[in-house]
């Protein structure tokens, strides 16, 4: 009888990773991720085109040139149209919402799990990180093909003779047709690495708003106001974003349909030796532009729907009790 009673205490306090999935984080995390990356495209547009352009002395393909952000949004409205600027959203939105919902969903299940369902429990910054990490994997792994198409889109540029992609379906396709697999998964060894960059973004916005629970003297899970989250979510993204920013260069030089390259070393190797140091930071400055404020966006649209929906749920609960 004891020993029965003690194998249920065990399992009921080591339940599986399962019983801690809440699809509320993957609708919240999606619609940040929609929202953002939406309204802040035209900047993400032009990082992409700044990150490959390998300059004057070097760049084996004819590109438009772009002399700062203010100039690139000219030309590009200039030579294609307003929509011009939305080159490549389709796959930008998809990407982007189902990433953030898949990271929110993972993180967040692996996070209440690790808790034992206590979510007043801190992990501590090593914990945080390895459950970002682990999300960041998850998430990578199932949209790499759709952060191809985007960059392929983003850099399609009305030249007589180039295949013209006209919709997000078409560019997997072909890309799939003419590369297979392979060709799906382009960059997704430097995204590997990209992978650091949601550990310490998770890492440092949990580590910020833990420290200011404790200083206000409060629970660690109290909902804070869309305010502090703006304040911890851009913080966190900036923190990030300028110390793992390479890679990204990295792997949108690696998707390029016009260039070729022979794996990520070989594209390491040939921004050292013809642009130097500055080559890995090209397109920081819009990139630093689009990311705070998307992050931002992004937190604020998340915590202020699962804020609603545990209010919803609290509610419904005591509407039972009573």
């Amino acid at each position: 009888m004891s020993s029965t009673t003690e194998k249920k205490s065990k399992s009921e306090y080591s339940p599986s990773i399962w019983s801690h999935i809440q699809f509320e984080h993957l609708a919240a995390g999606l619609s940040g991720g929609v929202v953002s990356s939406f309204v802040l495209h035209p900047l993400d547009l032009i990082k992409v085109r700044f990150q490959v352009d390998e300059g004057p002395n070097h760049d084996v393909v004819k590109r438009p040139a772009y002399n700062g952000i203010t100039h690139a949004l000219r030309s590009i409205v200039q030579t294609d149209g307003w929509r011009g600027l939305y080159r490549g959203v389709t796959p930008n939105v998809t990407g982007a919402g189902l990433s953030w919902g898949l990271y929110f969903f993972a993180y967040n299940a692996t996070k209440r799990w690790m808790q034992d369902g206590d979510s007043n429990k801190d992990l501590g910054a090593g914990n945080h990180m390895l459950i970002a990490s682990m999300a960041g994997l998850f998430t990578l792994t199932l949209t790499n093909p759709i952060w191809v198409s985007k960059t392929r889109m983003c850099l399609h540029y009305d030249t007589p003779g180039k295949v013209h992609f006209v919709s997000m379906r078409e560019i997997l396709w072909r890309v799939y047709k003419l590369e297979g697999v392979r060709g799906l998964y382009k960059g997704y060894v430097p995204s590997l690495f990209g992978i650091s960059h949601g550990a310490l973004q998770f890492m440092a916005y949990e580590e910020m708003k833990n420290g200011y629970n404790r200083y206000k003297n409060q629970p660690l899970d109290t909902r804070l106001t869309s305010v502090e989250y703006l304040l911890f979510a851009a913080t966190s993204k900036m923190f990030a974003a300028t110390f793992t920013y390479p890679y990204q260069v990295v792997r949108s030089r690696l998707q390029d349909q016009h260039r070729h390259y022979n794996g990520a070393i070989d594209v390491v190797k040939q921004i050292w030796r013809f642009e130097g140091w500055r080559g890995y930071y090209k397109g920081l400055a819009p990139n630093l532009l689009r990311v705070t404020p998307a992050c931002a966006i992004t937190f604020v649209v998340y915590e202020s729907i699962i804020s609603r929906l545990h209010g919803w749920k609290k509610a419904k609960e005591e509407k039972k009790e009573s």
